[in-house]
């Protein structure tokens, strides 16, 4: 698989976090949920038009992001969208969810009125827990 180009208006809505073996992983920068972002190496524009194996693959890389969710950082449920209406470029989203979050039961999008911002250690710890519970690469730090 080879890798793609991220869409400019993902790289300016997200922290670049790195990569799992078939998508680049990114983090929304709004902390108020944690929102991942997968871009696929790929380019389709949608999942399902994926061949087989590299679907697999991406769909592999989606669910360790959401054991990653539900384990490490403690929501009991996970969002999974992929929709590319406002960028086209394929990139599925894997969020946690909470009762109590901000936008419950609504969807995400459109919903969030709170805002909050990741510090350099939360992002790092992310950055090591993904690495340690699903094998995230970083080329290098934002």
């Amino acid at each position: 698989m080879q890798e793609v180009q991220i869409h400019p208006q993902l790289l300016a809505d997200c922290h670049d976090l790195g990569r799992l073996p078939a998508c680049a992983v990114l983090l929304h920068r709004n902390a108020v949920l944690p929102w991942f972002i997968l871009v696929p190496d790929t380019v389709f524009n949608d999942v399902l038009d994926l061949p087989q194996e590299h679907r697999h693959a991406v769909i592999t890389d989606c669910a360790a992001v959401s054991t990653f969710i539900k384990e490490v950082l403690g929501y009991h449920k996970v969002n999974f969208a992929g929709l590319g209406n406002v960028v086209p470029q394929m990139h599925l989203h894997v969020i946690g969810r909470s009762e109590s979050d901000a936008a419950w039961p609504q969807p995400v999008w459109g919903a969030l009125q709170d805002t909050a911002t990741y510090t350099s250690q939360q992002l790092d710890d992310i950055r090591q827990g993904l690495g340690k519970m699903a094998g995230l690469t970083v080329a290098g730090s934002e």
